[in-house]
This record gives structure tokens, C-alpha cells and sequence, in this order.
């Protein structure tokens, strides 16, 4: 029996905090400060993705599908607080549930069906909140500890913008730039407390990038509606990584992310490993005190 591990596990690091120690970039004068309009930056995001393994018989498998709701507070002077809370596990399909059903309906799961050591379950689990470390009175973005001012004054061009974010990937990376800026600048739209003008040259910088489309008017989960921008991204040679498509969905009224979708495919199949949805459930500021996830905040989804 092997213990396995898999390479995009968005579950398990949601709401983690970047690297420590990393190097603040300058950040031009491109607008003027904006006031926080309340006392926490607040995003409550749930992420839902496809388990690697596969479960019951070879006879009747079937895939399992993994939630989590992650929560995170940021005050303008820097203090952050982390929460999550796993939702349980239910089978992905009809035809999986059909599956597990003849497989007696377990609750619970130690084991894939190739061996794979496991620990999944239906039932919920607890609520999480963490403060970070103290002495960390800094926003994290981008590899990069700014501060409230410092975000505020972000470029708000998207030229400029990805010019920044193109100097931020330089200082010890190795992944390809173009692939970095793609998956920085969605974090602009929900991540940190950025101004709107710089929201919206994030957004407009997606648009520029290679692959990228806008494909109509979309609904999320939660059946609210925003701008489709779909981004075809060709698998590597190196690393051997799939074929993905990005969607995500931006109410460009707020210039605030909804919902981000990745389907990751290799040799004409789906890939679960480089797969997930994500949805935004609240982005903005608040004046609610920071606290675990209750499963009365998560809405109910199909």
C-alpha cells in the first residue's frame, strides 16, 4: 500500500499564505489611494474537485468528488486570519452514485482500488481560523510582501501591470512567465484589496494573453452572471503536463472574480489531477469579525 500525494491539491492550500521572505518590487504612483471601506478584506471561496482515485470494484468504480470551503480576512494594516472546512465527499456522477450504492453506500474511504492510502469521508468536518504568524504586517501577492499603500498604487495599466507582475516572476522562478502572469492576475480580482482601475486593467491584461477569448455571458453555480473569458493554455513538453482550458467568470460591473473552472486534459481525457472549479462565494470588504466556516454560510449546490 503507497501513500500519494497529487501535484494541484487546491484543497489542501487554499487560503495558505505565499512564500515568506520574498523581495517588495517598486510600485509607481499609477492611482490614488483608495480608503478601505471596511474593517477586513473578506473572500469565502468553495472549491470543488474530482479525486485522483478511483473507489469499490473493478466490476463498478467510481470517481468521488472532493469540497472545501476556504475564508480569509485581511486588515488594511496587514493582519490576515486563514479558515476552511471540508464538505464531505459525494460520488461525481448518476452513474457513480449507482456505483457506490453497490458498493453498500460507504461513508467513508482509507483506500483508492490501486492501493493509494486515502482519508475521505461524507460527513463535513470542523471549522478551521488561523491568524498568521504575528510580525507579518504585510499584504502577500505575487511573491511579494506589499502594504495597503503599496497594492493601492498598483499599476493600472494593463501593459504595465503585467510588465510588474512579469519582474515579480523573475526573482526565483523557473515556471514560464507567460503561465505565471495568467495565473497571477485573477488573484487581482478577488485576492487582495486591490483598487477597481487595477482590477479592471487585471482583467483587460487577461484578455491580451495568448489563448484568451471572451466567450458570451455566463452563469455561475450560484446563478449569478458575468463575462465568460476562456483561456486555452497547450500542454508541456518537459513536465509532460496536460492540455488545460482556464473559464473564468467576471462580473465586470465590480471587476470581481465569480468563478474559475480548469479542465486539464492529456491523450483526450479528462484529467482529475488538473482539474477543479472554484467559486467565489463573497469577495469584498466586510465589518464581520473573522470566524470558521459554519456550513450555514455555504450555499446548497447541486
Amino acid at each position: 500500500m503507497t501513500s500519494t500525494t497529487t501535484p494541484t491539491r487546491r484543497l489542501i492550500t487554499l487560503g495558505v499564505a505565499l512564500a515568506a521572505g520574498a523581495a517588495v518590487l517598486g510600485t509607481p504612483p499609477a492611482v490614488a489611494a483608495t480608503p478601505p471601506e471596511g474593517a477586513y478584506w473578506h473572500t469565502r471561496t468553495l472549491m470543488t474537485e474530482t479525486h485522483p482515485g478511483r473507489f469499490g470494484t473493478r466490476a463498478h468504480p467510481y470517481s468521488l468528488v472532493e469540497r472545501f470551503v476556504g475564508v480569509r480576512w485581511n486588515a488594511p494594516d496587514g493582519r490576515a486570519w486563514f479558515g476552511g472546512r471540508l464538505l464531505g465527499v459525494r460520488p461525481k456522477t448518476a452513474a457513480d452514485r449507482k456505483a457506490w450504492q453497490r458498493d453498500g453506500s460507504p461513508s467513508t474511504w482509507s483506500e483508492t482500488l490501486d492501493g493509494k492510502t486515502v482519508k475521505l469521508s461524507t460527513p463535513p468536518g470542523r471549522g478551521s481560523l488561523t491568524a498568521a504568524p504575528k510580525g507579518r504586517d504585510q499584504f502577500e501577492f505575487a511573491g511579494q510582501r506589499l502594504t495597503y499603500d503599496e497594492i493601492q498604487r498598483l499599476p493600472a495599466d494593463p501593459a504595465r501591470l503585467k510588465a510588474w507582475l512579469m519582474k515579480a516572476g523573475r526573482v526565483g522562478r523557473e515556471m514560464d512567465l507567460t503561465a505565471w502572469v495568467e495565473e497571477t492576475l485573477p488573484m487581482l480580482l478577488h485576492d487582495i484589496p486591490a483598487p477597481k482601475q487595477v482590477r479592471a486593467a487585471a482583467y483587460q491584461a487577461l484578455l491580451s494573453l495568448p489563448g484568451a477569448r471572451v466567450h458570451g455571458e455566463a452563469k455561475d453555480e450560484l446563478g449569478r452572471s458575468g463575462a465568460a473569458l476562456v483561456i486555452d493554455r497547450p500542454g508541456g513538453k518537459a513536465k509532460r503536463a496536460p492540455s488545460t482550458r482556464v473559464r473564468m467568470i467576471v462580473d465586470t460591473g465590480r471587476m470581481v472574480l465569480l468563478a474559475q473552472d480548469q479542465l486539464g486534459t492529456s491523450g483526450g481525457k479528462a484529467s482529475a489531477e488538473w482539474s477543479y472549479r472554484k467559486t467565489l462565494i463573497e469577495v469584498g470588504w466586510t465589518d464581520a469579525p473573522p470566524a470558521a466556516p459554519a456550513l450555514s454560510d455555504t450555499p446548497s449546490l447541486p
